[in-house]
């Protein structure tokens, strides 16, 4: 029987589409040939749907906590909201964008419909607002892609809003929202079908559009979730017949082979999310749009996630620190001359998660594979999973350089083990530990060689942040007050200064007094611009035969972290 459009249909939703990409997964990454033939859309939008149905699963429990059931605005919010933060790719960020543009009409129509009785998901003003949320979707997605291009999930889109828009119930009675879902799917599928002859590199291959595939998958599941009828038919990848796994790699291939594609295009995908002000988001397009290609940037309200294939990597970043702070930064190489071409893969490569932009354009130069978060996200094991894959290396150093993500980077490097890449979680408790072992990294010595020195450097480095103290509370070093700075050393509060300076310059001489021969400051985002340099001199004076070193982290949750070795 028909459900009504409402929070469980959409966290059903989140749960059928999240079954459906796991299923197409393999068979999506490998018709992908457009706009790079790297082989992750289908891994993209997955992990994008995984951060989406996450998001819809913590909104239920936020309100089971207070005794209260979501509505339909909270749930398709949440799951726009996971989506934006958590997209992969240029399929991802255009699936979020799609999802924040059906939001944008569901959330609005929810207040109507209550006033006038939910109805019983036939025939309702649900079904209204589902197609017009289908039509915003589509053109939310051309407005956030700087160059659409024909042939993509863009047309499977306005494809899917068009048929919605076409569809009459039975027998005279309106039709109702699973009847439109239904069919916007159906639209899609024909859609899909046609997308070799509308974009050549598509022909040439003889594949359907990869993201296209994916966003049929995901209105396929949710029609099931509106309908209460489960169809798990498999995508059709060519325009006549399902194609094999193994077919669909010798497409890919082929065309790389045959220089399809763009072979002279950018070296770099960046992706990163950003906090800035509209204003700041239109100059940000221009830059990007003449750094690069495949520029999507999505989001609103304060919060981006910004797409874009570049050459310069860290123009592309500073590009965006201009605009506002960027977080969550991930810089994938697409490999030798010919983007379209699979890269080799390395002996050995780092993985690195860093807390700050500085910090990831510090471990990047360094040759690492940088996964940036921002507090109170903490990266997913299918995170650090995907971020291994794009290092394509047989051997991987992983950084986790947090003691909270212990365990999630241990089960990333054991999913990454039954991919057939050695990995090695080496114990970084801190970044500037991180960076301590990044230095001493050397790929062409055997990797249990590695390990000992990256672990050992690591080791014999004593970390500390500073943090400011948000109430009265009891410590090992005494009760603090709101607003006082904490000097933590080695995760303990071992100090309490009423400023900055002093409670820094108390740290470091109480970490000097055993000995050391270089201190590392990271200063913060909100770290004032004469930090660095006052603390630098401090230690030339009081500490005569120790080196320091100073490095604009970018990071938020510490105005400053320090490293001695």
């Amino acid at each position: 029987m028909p459900y009504p459009l409402d929070a469980a249909a959409v966290r059903s939703w989140c749960g059928l589409a999240l079954e459906a990409l796991g299923r197409e997964r393999e068979r999506i990454d490998a018709i992908n040939v457009y706009p790079v033939a790297d082989g992750d859309t289908g891994t993209n939008l997955y992990l994008t749907l995984e951060a989406a149905a996450r998001a819809v699963e913590a909104a239920f429990d936020g309100h089971a906590a207070a005794g209260t059931v979501p509505c339909l605005a909270d749930a398709i919010g949440a799951m726009a909201h996971g989506a934006l933060v958590g997209a992969r790719g240029n399929s991802g960020t255009i699936v979020a964008q799609l999802l924040r543009g059906m939001t944008e009409v569901l959330a609005a129509a929810e207040g109507a419909a209550d006033g006038a009785g939910a109805g019983d998901g036939a025939g309702d003003g649900s079904a209204d607002a589902l197609r017009r949320a289908l039509r915003r979707a589509a053109s939310s997605t051309y407005e956030a892609v700087a160059h659409p291009v024909e042939g993509t999930v863009l047309t499977v889109a306005t494809a899917a809003a068009d048929a919605a828009e076409r569809v009459r119930g039975g027998t005279g009675a309106p039709a109702g929202a699973a009847e439109i879902a239904r069919a916007a799917h159906e639209g899609a599928r024909s859609a899909l079908r046609a997308t070799p002859g509308q974009l050549a590199v598509l022909g040439r291959a003889g594949v359907v559009d990869a993201g296209g595939c994916g966003l049929v998958a995901l209105l396929g599941a949710l029609a099931d979730a509106l309908s209460g009828e489960a169809s798990v038919s498999p995508v059709a990848v060519r325009a006549d017949a399902p194609l094999p796994v193994a077919a669909g790699c010798e497409a890919a291939a082929r065309v790389a082979a045959d220089g399809c594609g763009d072979p002279d295009g950018p070296a770099f995908e960046v992706i990163y999310l950003l906090e800035a002000e509209d204003a700041a988001v239109a100059k940000l397009r221009a830059r990007l749009d003449g750094l690069g290609d495949s520029l999507v940037v999505v989001g609103g309200d304060g919060l981006w996630n910004v797409h874009v294939h570049v050459d310069d990597a860290g123009a592309a970043v500073e590009a965006g620190i201009e605009a506002g702070r960027p977080y969550r930064i991930g810089i994938t190489h697409f490999g030798g001359a010919g983007r379209v071409k699979e890269p080799a893969l390395a002996a050995r490569a780092v993985v690195a998660v860093v807390p700050g932009p500085g910090l990831a354009g510090l471990c990047t130069e360094a040759g690492a594979t940088v996964v940036a978060v921002r507090p109170g996200e903490p990266p997913a094991s299918g995170e650090l999973v995907q971020a291994i894959r794009q290092a394509r290396a047989r051997e991987v150093m992983l950084l986790p350089n947090d003691p909270e993500l212990r365990h999630t980077a241990a089960a990333a490097a054991e999913q990454a083990r039954t991919e057939g890449v050695r990995v090695a979680l080496i114990p970084t408790r801190s970044a500037v530990q991180g960076i301590a072992a990044l230095a001493v990294h050397e790929p062409d010595r055997s990797f249990d060689e590695d390990v000992v020195a990256m672990t050992s450097a690591a080791g014999a480095t004593r970390y500390a942040e500073l943090a400011v103290a948000e109430r009265q509370s009891w410590t090992m070093a005494g009760v603090c007050q709101a607003g006082d700075v904490l000097g933590l050393i080695d995760g303990d509060v071992a100090v309490i200064g009423p400023d900055l300076v002093r409670t820094a310059t108390a740290v470091l001489d109480r970490m000097l007094s055993a000995g050391g021969e270089m201190a590392t400051l990271v200063l913060g985002a909100d770290a004032p611009d004469f930090l660095g340099e006052r603390l630098e001199r401090h230690v030339r004076e009081r500490h005569l035969a120790v080196d320091t070193v100073v490095y604009d982290g970018g990071q938020h949750a510490a105005p400053l972290l320090i490293g001695v070795e």
